[in-house]
C-alpha cells in the first residue's frame, strides 16, 4: 500500500484524510498541524493516525510515498519543495501555487525524480464533469462556441486570497479539462468593497483560439448560491446545475443556423433550432473517492494522473493574468 501523510488539516484536509483512509490502496500514517486541537480532532475520528505540529519531521520519514499538502496557498511551495527534495509524491489542494514560477519548479524537481505531483482539481472527478467531457469527446455538441460558468455565494471571505484565487481554481481547472486547448488572453475585472486589498467579486474572459470564448463569474457577495456552467456548441447546447438535487446535467438540442436569404435586403437569417432536452445518467461516487483512486494507480502504475502538475500550472498561469488584468482595469494579457 502507499504509505501517505496529510499537511494541514483544518477545513479540506479531514476530507482528504477520510478518502484516503477509506482507500484501499492508501495506508495514511501521520497528519500534521500547526494547531493541536485540530490534531486532537483526527485522532479522535482515527486513533491509528499518528500526529506532529512539526511537517519538516514527517516529511523527513523513509516510509511515507506521498504527502498531501493542505494548507495556505502561500504555503504550498515550500512545502511541497523540501517533500519532492525527500523523494515524496505530492498532491496540492488548489491552486498549486501562488505563481506560475512557483508551480514550473515543482514540476520540473518532480520530472528529475521521477515522481509525481496529483493537484485537487476534484470537480474534475464529479459525475457531473465525466459526462460532459464524454458528450463532448464524442462530437454530440459539436464545435464549441462558448464556456460560462457562475460561482457565486455570500461568503467565505478569505484573508489571504482574493474571490478569484478562491473560486474561480474550481472553473478554470473545468474550463481546461473540457475544452482541452491552450487559451491565447485574458482579461478581468473586480473589485474590493472592503477595503482589505481583496477583490470580493470579479468577471473573468479566458479567449482561445477558433472564435471559442469562455466567461467565469465569481463573487462573495452574492445574496444567493448559484453554481452553474452553460457549454454551447454548434449542435447542441449543456446545462450544468451543481445545485440542482437530480438533474445536474442538460443537454439541449437547440441552437442556431445561419442561412442564405434571398432578400437583397438582408445577406443572411439566423434560423432557430428547438428539440429535445434529456438529462443523462451520472457516476454518482464520490469525487475525492474516485480521485484517490487515480492517484493510487498512477504511483503504482506510473502513469501520468488525471490532474497533473501541469494542469495546476495552467491554473495558476490564469489566475496570474486574471490578477494583472485586474490590477490594469481590464487590459488584455496574454497567457
Amino acid at each position: 500500500m502507499i504509505k501517505a501523510a496529510v499537511i494541514g488539516v483544518g477545513y479540506w484536509g479531514p476530507n482528504i484524510v477520510r478518502n484516503m483512509s477509506a482507500s484501499p490502496d492508501i495506508d495514511i500514517l501521520y497528519c500534521s498541524d500547526l494547531q493541536q486541537e485540530r490534531l486532537d480532532y483526527i485522532n479522535g475520528l482515527y486513533p491509528a493516525i499518528k500526529t506532529s505540529t512539526n511537517f519538516k519531521e514527517i516529511i523527513s520519514k523513509p516510509e511515507i510515498d506521498l504527502i498531501a499538502v493542505c494548507t495556505p496557498v502561500y504555503t504550498h511551495f515550500e512545502i511541497a519543495k523540501e517533500a519532492l527534495l525527500a523523494g515524496k509524491h505530492v498532491f496540492l489542494e488548489k491552486p498549486m501555487t501562488s505563481t506560475a514560477a512557483q508551480a514550473e519548479e515543482l514540476i520540473n524537481i518532480a520530472e528529475q525524480k521521477n515522481l509525481k505531483i496529483f493537484v485537487d482539481h476534484t470537480f474534475i472527478f464529479t459525475g457531473a464533469v465525466k459526462k460532459i467531457k464524454e458528450v463532448i469527446t464524442s462530437g454530440e455538441l459539436g464545435d464549441l462556441y462558448y464556456f460560462d460558468s457562475v460561482r457565486v455565494n455570500l461568503g467565505l471571505f478569505q484573508h489571504d486570497i482574493n474571490v478569484i484565487w478562491d473560486l474561480a481554481p474550481h472553473d478554470i481547472s473545468i474550463m481546461h479539462y473540457l475544452l482541452g486547448s491552450y487559451p491565447e488572453s485574458v482579461t478581468a475585472t473586480g473589485a474590493d468593497h472592503l477595503g482589505n486589498g481583496l477583490e470580493d467579486i470579479a468577471y473573468m474572459t479566458v479567449y482561445y483560439p477558433n472564435n471559442l470564448l469562455a466567461h467565469i463569474h465569481t463573487n462573495w457577495m452574492s445574496p444567493v448560491k448559484i453554481r452553474q456552467t452553460l457549454i454551447a456548441g454548434k449542435k447542441k447546447m449543456a446545462v450544468w446545475d451543481d445545485n440542482h438535487p437530480s438533474e445536474k446535467v442538460r443537454i439541449y438540442d437547440k441552437g442556431i443556423e445561419v442561412v442564405q436569404s434571398k432578400d437583397q435586403i438582408y445577406k443572411t437569417l439566423i434560423q432557430y433550432r428547438t428539440g429535445d432536452m434529456y438529462c443523462p445518467k451520472l457516476d454518482g461516487t464520490e469525487a475525492l473517492k474516485d480521485e484517490m483512486a487515480n492517484i493510487a494507480y498512477s504511483i503504482e502504475s506510473d502513469i501520468k494522473p488525471l490532474v497533473d502538475g501541469h494542469a495546476g500550472w495552467m491554473v495558476v498561469k490564469i489566475l496570474e493574468a486574471a490578477q494583472e488584468s485586474i490590477k490594469a482595469r481590464g487590459k488584455e494579457v496574454k497567457v
